[in-house]
Order: structure tokens, then C-alpha cells, then sequence
């Protein structure tokens, strides 16, 4: 049996070789990821923060009408016309109007009562669109996005080298298994908060690089593809597949044409404000949850689109609703399609919203679980490498790898494209060094 499976799979040796030029390339970003994905989880807090000014302006006995609102942000941008309107969260919120100057979203703080512009500040400019750059894209776009996305996949093959290294081997008691042995040696200290840590957060881990990949430039479009073809996704409304200009995200275009430039023809701001006041009448009406966003329709004969925006997907509802007021219809997140809410589910979890506080608290107690691991395995790396070299585990002179691992390689490869594409890369530059060193 011993001899069967030897044949089978890779020694001990060369996964820990895997584990550690996959861990020298994913740790620094999944500490990147763990910091900014942590500031993110607070994006409620962290915005009602930002706008406390602007929902607690003085009581008025009367307000302005929503139309007078968005003629007076319009005026505050010169050369604009209206992407959107956001409801005010209390009443005594400024309203949020958004509007659009060539290709750039603007948000205008609109006093109610005296029709003031209070603050303008471009949507890509917001302190939690920085951040969801940052945490997906490396404020470097579509090819943000592609790094994000090979650094997903290989953290996949860190995980998975990561836990055929922890396998206990002839177990006697559960201390440095399934609890860090805090009190023995140094090295042993930290070679349990790497690979005990690492255990306990690997399932959440996993779970947060699939529930992102739908996101991912390469990935994202595949699914797209897949998903219309077969007729049962035809349409991506709930999430960004790669980097989308936030007006397209606001005009409700974040579809799987996914950052391409709509043009002026798609412009959800071309029908004029006719039936603006009824709309809003009917989206306070509705009771949706915050925020919730009134965009007018791309065409003089069609209806309005009233949606909530909330970060608890599965909350998320919204409706077409005409001119009078008058509600056309309704579609909730139970009629999308079955991978629609398979995602919705995961991102809303990813991004802490699912179950509330609760959620975001396992989402920070995991972040700091992998914070934790990347220190240590830098603290082991530093502590046994030699001076002037990389301290790789060396290769075993047979160099064997094993059909089942060959089988896991293809599998990966063709669920993960940009982890089979790397995976071909790297053993053509390996068959290619053996050929010049035999040369």
C-alpha cells in the first residue's frame, strides 16, 4: 500500500518544495489582502462615518421636491446631466444626487431644505471605492484584476500543499494539530502558529477566493460566457466582473460587457426628470433596503428602475416603476437564476453582510488568523535559510511526481485558466533548463 501510493503521489520533500515557492509568492499579497479586506468589512460603519455631517442637518418643516434637488446638484456641476438618485438614509439626510460629467460620477450632498450643495466628491474618489480597488485590482485595473486572480489560484495550491504537510504522522496528542504549542521551543512556536493558524482558516480562506473569483477579469468572464450560453445567467447585474467605472456601476450596466465603454447611447441619464418626484414617492413607499438608488430609463417609453444596493445580497430587491408611480414590476434575489444566488450568497458573506456583526467579526478573526500565518512562515523562512541564498527545499534527485498529482495539476488547470497557464509556463521553462544544462 505504502509502495502504491509513493507511486502515486509526490514525497514529502517535493509538496514542501510547492508549498514554499507557492507561499513565497501568494504571502505578501494575502497579507495585502488580509489588511484591506479587514477595512473593508467596516464599510457601513466606516461611511456613516464619513457622512455623519451630511444625516444630521437641522429639522425642517418642509423640504424640497427630489426634481429641485437634482436640478440644483446639476448646476453645481457644470456640463452634467443625472445618473441617479439616492434616497437619504434618515430625514435628516442630505439627499444624494449623482450625476455624470463625460465619463466620470459625481455625488452631490444637496442641503433638502435649502437646496445648498453641500460637498461634491467623484464616485471613484470615495474612500470605499479606494479601498475595493485596492483589495481587488491593486488600483491597477483589468490588470490588477489578473494578478488578483493568479494569486487566488495559487493561494489554492498553498492551502492544498499546506494540509498534506500538517497530515499528523503517527499522532499522540492533539498539541501542535489542532492548538498551537505556545510553551515549548521557539521554532516550535512558530512552526504551530503557521500550520495550526493556517489550518483553521484554510476552509474560510477557500471560501473567500472562490466567492471572489466570479469578480476576477479572466475567471468572471468565463463564468459569464458559460452561464449565457446555457440560458440560465443572461444577465449580471449584482457584481463587477473586473474593473467597471462606478457610473456604470450606478447606471446599473455592471453586466458582462464588464468595464467596456457604454458611450453616450447607454447613458441611463438621457431621458430627462420627467416623473422623477412620483418615482421617489414610490421608492419611500417600497421601504427597500438602504441604500437604494432611483435611475431613470435609458428611454422616454420605458420605466424607471428603483433597487436597493445593500451588501446582504440576498435582501437585495428592485422594481420598474413608470412615470405616474405606479409599479410595474418587481424582482427579487429568489427569481435570479441559481448561480446568481449561489454568488450572491458568497460575496455577501465575503464581504461580511450576510449575517450581520457576527459576520464581519469571523471575517476580521480570520483576516487576523492570516495575518498571523504570513508572519510566521516569514519567521521560519528567515530563521532557516542561509545567508545569501533562497533556503528552497532541495530536489530530490529522481525527481518524481506522480500521476495523482499530474491529475490534480490538469484539473486545477482547466478550473483555474491563469493557474494552467502558469503551471504550462513553468514546465517549459523547467524542460527547456534541463535541455541547456545537458547541453
Amino acid at each position: 500500500m505504502k509502495t502504491l501510493w509513493s507511486s502515486f503521489w509526490p514525497d514529502y520533500r517535493t509538496i514542501w518544495r510547492w508549498h514554499f515557492f507557492a507561499g513565497l509568492f501568494c504571502l505578501p499579497f494575502v497579507a495585502f489582502l488580509s489588511l484591506t479586506g479587514a477595512v473593508y468589512l467596516f464599510k457601513p460603519q466606516i461611511n456613516r462615518w464619513i457622512d455623519w455631517r451630511y444625516d444630521h442637518l437641522s429639522a425642517a418643516s418642509s423640504v424640497g421636491a427630489p426634481i429641485q434637488e437634482v436640478h440644483a446638484a446639476l448646476s453645481a456641476v457644470a456640463g452634467s446631466h443625472f445618473l441617479a438618485y439616492e434616497l437619504p438614509p434618515t430625514e435628516r439626510s442630505a439627499a444624494r444626487v449623482i450625476v455624470e460629467r463625460g465619463s466620470v460620477a459625481i455625488r452631490v450632498y444637496v442641503d433638502p431644505t435649502s437646496l445648498t450643495v453641500l460637498k461634491l466628491v467623484p464616485e471613484e474618489a470615495r474612500f470605499e471605492r479606494i479601498v475595493f480597488k485596492l483589495h481587488g485590482q491593486l488600483l491597477m485595473g483589468n490588470v490588477g484584476s489578473i494578478v488578483m486572480e493568479m494569486v487566488a489560484s495559487w493561494t489554492i495550491v498553498l492551502i492544498a500543499t499546506g494540509l498534506y504537510l500538517w497530515w499528523p504522522r503517527g499522532i499522540r496528542s492533539f498539541g501542535g494539530v489542532v492548538y498551537p504549542l505556545l510553551t515549548t521551543s521557539e521554532r516550535v512556536r512558530w512552526r504551530d502558529l503557521h500550520a495550526v493558524t493556517g489550518l483553521w482558516v484554510s476552509l474560510f480562506l477557500v471560501l473567500f477566493l472562490v466567492s471572489g473569483l466570479p469578480w476576477s477579469f479572466v475567471w468572471g468572464h468565463a463564468l459569464s460566457r458559460i452561464e449565457t450560453q446555457s440560458g440560465r445567467l443572461t444577465t449580471i447585474r449584482d457584481w463587477e466582473i473586473g474593473a467597471v467605472p462606478a457610473r456604470s456601476v450606478i447606471a446599473g450596466q455592471a453586466s458582462a460587457m464588464s468595464g467596456m465603454d457604454m458611450g453616450p447611447a447607454a447613458s441611463a441619464g438621457s431621458s430627462g426628470l420627467d416623473g422623477l418626484d412620483a418615482v421617489v414617492t414610490t421608492a419611500r413607499r417600497l421601504g427597500y433596503p438602504h441604500p437604494v438608488l432611483v435611475t431613470p430609463p435609458p428611454d422616454s417609453d420605458m420605466t424607471w428602475r428603483v433597487r436597493s444596493d445593500t451588501q446582504d445580497r440576498p435582501d437585495r430587491i428592485s422594481a420598474q416603476v413608470d412615470a405616474t408611480g405606479a409599479v410595474r414590476s418587481v424582482e427579487r434575489f429568489g427569481d435570479k437564476g441559481f448561480v446568481d444566488r449561489a454568488i450572491g450568497y458568497g460575496v455577501a458573506a465575503h464581504e461580511g453582510q450576510l449575517f450581520g456583526w457576527a459576520n464581519q467579526a469571523l471575517n476580521l478573526l480570520v483576516a487576523s488568523g492570516l495575518l498571523t500565518m504570513s508572519m510566521a512562515a516569514i519567521v521560519l523562512w528567515m530563521r532557516r535559510k542561509p545567508p545569501g541564498k533562497l533556503g528552497a527545499p532541495h530536489v530530490l534527485p529522481d525527481g518524481r511526481i506522480g500521476m495523482g498529482a499530474i491529475f490534480s495539476m490538469i484539473l486545477l488547470g482547466i478550473l483555474l485558466p491563469e493557474l494552467g497557464g502558469s503551471l504550462l509556463l513553468l514546465f517549459l521553462a523547467t524542460a527547456v533548463t534541463r535541455l541547456v544544462s545537458k547541453a
